[in-house]
């Protein structure tokens, strides 16, 4: 039984991963598409000033962000870090548990 368990629970990471790669890359698509209407918005309004740049930054951060998440390229809080914390909280919350009992 535990096999069938742990195989589903595969499937479930699996999927979930599958989705949030989904979600970057719609997000990447959007990212795209709306800072190339931008660009051209503020080439056609005000070509002297430079504006598109600034909003296409600051997402670009946030992008850079998602797919380091995604892509599990954290060095510091990954997957295994993660794991290790909840372990150690649950570890912790028996230890008070049996302080008391």
């Amino acid at each position: 039984m535990e096999i069938i368990n742990n195989e589903e629970e595969r499937y479930y990471q699996a999927k979930k991963q599958v989705e949030e790669i989904k979600g970057f890359y719609g997000h990447l698509i959007s990212f795209v598409i709306v800072n190339i209407g931008l660009l051209v918005l503020n080439l056609l309004t005000s070509p002297k000033h430079l504006w598109f740049f600034w909003p296409m930054l600051g997402w670009g951060i946030g992008l850079f962000f998602h797919g380091i998440k995604v892509f599990n390229f954290s060095p510091f809080f990954n997957k295994e870090w993660e794991e290790r914390k909840i372990r150690e909280y649950m570890e912790r919350e028996n230890q008070s548990k049996n302080k008391w009992d």
